[in-house]
């Protein structure tokens, strides 16, 4: 960790900051009011999760993201936009969804260039295996939107199957979607782009 993230994560924590808990978590009690919620998963250095959080202020937001130097990345970027509805969550995401996410309680699940274990002794690690897809399917409400991308194409299309095989979810665009305005892009991204490399929108809506 940078210090400039160590003390982000010291002296901001109690401001947004969530500790881990088995219990459910009241949405309306946290951010003091009744709105959307939206999680999203890895958040990595927070640059996209807080701008996002940013352009749609009437959007509650829950970051979840295990490694410490993001957490502290995205807890400067929030109080640099003064941002009221983000919170972050400094744990496992299959823990948190099982224990404090109530079912159909989502409007959508953000999961943004997750790790794509590119060895394929290591696939096994990765995060959207159907019986996660089906826990993240239930917690979101009738409507409510998966978004999930990549820059990996094997990965995007063994996403592109889990997904479709979830009878809980239908897929918004014919395979892959176009990268829709709120999702911005990333310098890694655009770099990448640049060198001709791809990247895969996948936009499926709770039945």
């Amino acid at each position: 960790m940078s210090p400039a993230q160590h003390r982000a994560l010291a002296s901001l924590w109690p401001r947004y900051g969530l500790d881990f808990s088995l219990q459910p978590l009241d949405t309306a009690a946290t951010f003091g009011r009744e709105a959307d919620v939206v999680i999203e998963i890895g958040c990595g250095m927070g640059e996209t999760t807080a701008t996002i959080a940013h352009a749609r202020r009437d959007t509650d937001f829950l970051g979840i993201e295990v490694h410490a130097p993001g957490v502290g990345s995205l807890l400067k970027h929030a109080a640099a936009l003064e941002l009221s509805n983000l919170r972050v969550i400094r744990h496992d995401a299959v823990e948190v969804v099982a224990a404090m996410i109530r079912p159909a309680a989502l409007a959508g699940v953000h999961i943004f260039f997750p790790d794509p274990w590119p060895k394929k002794r290591h696939h096994k690690r990765r995060l959207l295996k159907p019986p996660f897809v089906r826990e993240l399917a239930l917690r979101l409400r009738p409507g409510g939107i998966l978004h999930v991308a990549t820059d990996w194409e094997e990965y995007a299309q063994e996403m592109l199957a889990t997904l479709e095989a979830e009878a809980l979810l239908s897929n918004t665009a014919d395979r892959f979607a176009p990268r829709p305005d709120y999702r911005p892009r990333t310098k890694f991204e655009t770099r990448g782009l640049t060198l001709g490399h791809g990247v895969w929108d996948l936009i499926f809506r709770r039945r």
